[in-house]
């Protein structure tokens, strides 16, 4: 079984059925893999669908059946953040939301999917464009 991280690019490009979109599909719904969120990324969703004046009930819905939620804690935040400041030096642009869907992918040993250009050098990324 491979194991994925669907960051926020990811879900957005899925749920527009783009060409990178297309790629999101097809790793999120094949049954031979094990699909992660985590909750950092529905809330990125849920700010996204309401700028732009949509609802994200039945994406929420579609996404929570298609992939298991990853709760953070206090320790994982601490994690979180020091990470951040580590990568920070390296990718400068790199934001705290990317890092808790980056630490998700590496404590599960998963791969981010996404086509977030703060990613495309990291060993644990999918780049889907």
């Amino acid at each position: 079984m491979n194991k994925f991280v669907i960051d926020a690019y990811a879900w957005i490009e899925y749920f527009k059925g783009t060409v990178p979109g297309e790629k999101v599909k097809n790793i999120v719904e094949d049954s031979n893999n094990l699909i992660y969120t985590n909750v950092i990324t529905i809330a990125e969703l849920s700010s996204f669908f309401e700028r732009k004046d949509s609802s994200f009930k039945e994406a929420k819905k579609l996404l929570i059946s298609l992939s298991s939620p990853i709760p953070i804690n206090t320790e994982f935040a601490d994690e979180a953040g020091k990470l951040h400041a580590e990568l920070k030096k390296k990718i400068r642009h790199i934001g705290l939301a990317d890092i808790l869907v980056l630490l998700t992918a590496k404590k599960l040993n998963a791969k981010v999917v996404t086509g977030d250009e703060d990613f495309r050098d990291l060993k644990e990324t999918y780049m889907i464009k």
